[in-house]
Formats: structure tokens, C-alpha cells, sequence
């Protein structure tokens, strides 16, 4: 039996104890609140230590954001599990069902899935969040990060694993892989006895990796190639200013957006304004002809890989479009189905564009860094899913459940 084989092992006897832990859960969650708070300088160091490694490898600033913990960061991460507690418990709750004919009840009850997987890169952070929704479910998770913040994530893990023994929950209900090779999480792509489903969350090379060649059951989430789009009726102020957080307030997160489509009609007064905003946090804009037109011949011309790009930086595709119908179809064919925003004055056109385009979320006069399970009012998240099967969008604990059937009679036979 190899090292994953038996945490996956361990995972399902703890996973059958958590299943029915009741309020047991929350007295957990609490500590492991606390617990974070309590080991801030163990964790600073740990993470110190990532950061310091990352860098002198030549990881990009924005990168280097996802990676870096801090003091309110650290706090965040403690209030992000208090929330998760907070919640109602979702193991339990009837979602359907009825009394047939014969006399039959029928009741449709949300119950745990089981082992959760996660493969997911540089964000500590992910860590404690990951583990909390999956307690709150019921689940046991086997959590297998990124190497370059292999310190940070161990040293989190230990402190929960500690907290939640305290408790009265097995440990082994929350796993870190050692391990941070490609072959471990090829491995755990093929753990088909042990996980239940696996959430990869991270960059879009990592979750086409998962996506293909995974064996066991995919919850596809992450990859942001996010837009916005500015009307011929838009407020352009508001348009700059959403524009304006929706890049730079921080720019490695999968909410954030990647491209902006303007209005003919517009452009000319709103690709300045927008422009002038970004300028102050130096965004590189790769813009079409008629940007450059606008805007000057010094805007990087934009090639066809440009409007397909997550760029996880400083960095904005700028598109001018003769109408609302092209910015649909832009979105339709480059977007990975994240977040899009309108900003427009026109009740018509906000409608049209919520109904028409297909994403996760989309916003009427709103940033799209608003994508996010503590903004959405989840607690944390352990993925923004943007695929259509069970969870899309924001995945809080309720998606983080199954559902079966229970059947009471009183001798009924077929």
C-alpha cells in the first residue's frame, strides 16, 4: 500500500466518523479558529521561509501576493472557519420529497460525499478554508498543495490536525500530501477507491491536467478569464472605477478580470477616463486597432491569444465593439465562464446580458471581484466552480454535500 493509498485509507474510517459528528463539528471548527490565531508566528515563520524561497526563484509579484500571509491575513483565515461554524449544519436537511399514494414517505436528505481531494497551488490560505467547509459537510480532505508553499501549508495543517483531536474528531480527517512531486498528484488522480471527487483549484494548466487525466469524479473550478463590458449608456466614472478594482485591487485572484469590451458609441470618452485610472497602478493594456486609435500608438497591439489569456498581473486586453451582441459573443467564445460585468444605465440592455451570457456569475453596475464565498455570504469557499454539473459558482459547505433517499412504510410491497 503506498503513502496515498493509505491516507486515502484513513480518510474513509474518519470520514464515517464525521459523517454523524453532529455539533461535534462546530466545538471543533472553534478551536481550530483559535488555533490559527494562537500559532500566527509559527505560521509567519513557516510562510516567511516560502516567500523567501519563491523569490529567489523568480516568482512575479503578483504571484508572490497569492503566496505571502500576514498578520490580517492570518486573522482572516480564523474568521473565514468562525463563519463556516457559524452556519447551519447542511448534513440533515430534507431538500424534497412527499407522501406517494400508497402511502409512502419519501424524504430527499443532504448527507456528506464522502473523501474530497484538493489540488490547488500557491495559496496558503486555501488550507484552512478547504478544511473547514469539508468538516462543516461532514467530509474527511485529503489537501495536496503547491511546493512553493509546501512550509506555510504543513504548518497549518499540523495546527488544525491538532485542534480538531482536541475536539473529539479523528485527525485523519484532515490530510496534507508531503509529498509535492507531479507524481503524487497524479496519483491522487487515480485514488478511485478512496476519493469520492477531486477539486483542483488553481491556474488553467493545473486544472486541464486534473480535468484529463483524473480517473476519479472532477468538480472543475478556478480559471478566471473574466470581462467587463462597457455600454453606450454606461456611467463613465462608475466604468472606470469598476474596471479600476475589478484589475488592480488584486490582480493574481481568478475574479479578477482580464478584458474589457467598450462600446463604439463610447469609447472615445471612456478608453481615456479608464485609462487614466489604470495608469495609476501601471497596467500594460494590449488593445485592438481601434484602442490603439484612441488611445495612442504606444498601447501593445493585441493578438488573437490576448482575449483568451488569464494573465494573473497587471495586464488588460482592451476590445472596441459595435454592439452588445458582439461583446455576448466575445464573452461566448473566449470566457471561461467565471464572472462578467455590464455597466450600463439601460434596464433592456442589463437584462439581455444576464439572460444571454452563460457564466457562473454575472453583474448588472458591480465588480467582479465580488465572486467569492465570504462576499457571497458562504463563509469561505473551497472553489469558484465553472463547470454546470451539482455546484457553479461560489462552493460553500451546501455544495460540498450529496443527497439520498429515505423511505419509511408500513409494509408496503411492490
Amino acid at each position: 500500500m503506498t503513502v496515498l493509498e493509505q491516507m486515502g485509507k484513513n480518510a474513509k474510517e474518519a470520514a464515517r466518523a464525521l459523517a454523524t459528528a453532529g455539533s461535534l463539528k462546530d466545538k471543533a471548527l472553534l478551536q481550530m479558529a483559535a488555533a490559527i490565531e494562537s500559532g500566527e508566528r509559527e505560521i509567519l515563520a513557516a510562510n516567511a521561509q516560502d516567500v523567501n524561497t519563491a523569490r529567489q526563484s523568480g516568482m512575479s509579484e503578483s504571484l508572490l501576493d497569492r503566496l505571502t500571509l500576514n498578520r490580517d491575513r492570518i486573522l482572516g483565515m480564523a474568521e473565514g472557519i468562525r463563519c463556516v461554524a457559524a452556519q447551519e449544519d447542511p448534513v440533515g436537511t430534507i431538500v424534497g420529497g412527499g407522501v406517494r399514494p400508497n402511502g409512502l414517505k419519501i424524504e430527499q436528505v443532504r448527507v456528506p460525499i464522502g473523501v474530497i481531494g484538493m489540488i490547488y497551488e500557491a495559496r496558503p490560505n486555501v488550507t484552512a478554508d478547504a478544511a473547514a467547509l469539508c468538516l462543516k459537510a461532514g467530509n474527511a480532505v485529503i489537501l495536496r498543495g503547491g511546493k512553493e508553499a509546501f512550509l506555510s501549508n504543513r504548518c497549518v495543517a499540523e495546527i488544525l490536525r491538532g485542534a480538531i483531536e482536541k475536539a473529539g474528531l479523528p485527525k485523519d480527517g484532515i490530510q496534507l500530501v508531503q509529498d509535492t512531486s507531479r507524481a503524487s498528484s497524479l496519483e491522487m488522480m487515480q485514488l478511485t477507491g478512496y476519493l469520492d471527487v477531486l477539486i483542483p483549484r488553481g491556474g488553467k494548466s493545473l486544472i486541464r491536467s486534473v480535468v484529463e487525466n483524473s480517473r476519479v469524479p472532477v468538480i472543475e473550478t478556478g480559471a478566471g478569464n473574466c470581462h467587463v463590458y462597457v455600454d453606450d449608456s454606461a456611467d463613465i466614472d462608475m466604468a472606470a472605477e469598476i474596471i479600476f478594482n475589478a484589475k488592480t485591487s488584486r490582480p493574481s485572484v481568478c475574479n479578477a478580470i482580464e478584458t474589457i469590451l467598450v462600446h463604439k458609441d463610447i469609447a472615445e470618452k471612456a478608453l481615456p477616463a479608464i485609462k487614466a485610472r489604470l495608469d495609476e497602478k501601471h497596467v500594460e493594456i494590449r488593445g485592438c486597432e481601434r484602442t490603439r486609435a484612441i488611445l495612442g500608438g504606444d498601447i501593445v497591439p493585441a493578438q488573437e491569444e490576448d482575449w483568451a489569456t488569464e494573465y494573473l498581473d497587471f495586464i488588460l486586453a482592451v476590445k472596441v465593439v459595435d454592439s452588445i451582441d458582439e461583446a455576448i459573443d466575445h464573452i461566448a467564445r473566449y470566457s471561461s465562464g467565471h464572472s462578467e460585468a455590464i455597466v450600463t444605465r439601460s434596464y433592456e440592455r442589463a437584462r439581455e446580458f444576464t439572460e444571454r451570457v452563460d457564466s457562473a456569475a454575472v453583474y448588472v453596475n458591480a465588480s467582479t471581484r465580488f465572486t467569492d464565498g465570504g462576499e457571497f455570504g458562504l463563509g469561505a469557499e473551497i472553489g469558484i466552480s465553472t463547470q454546470k454539473l451539482h455546484a457553479r459558482g461560489p462552493m460553500g459547505v451546501n455544495q460540498l454535500t450529496s443527497t439520498k433517499f429515505i423511505i419509511s412504510g408500513s409494509g408496503q410491497i411492490r
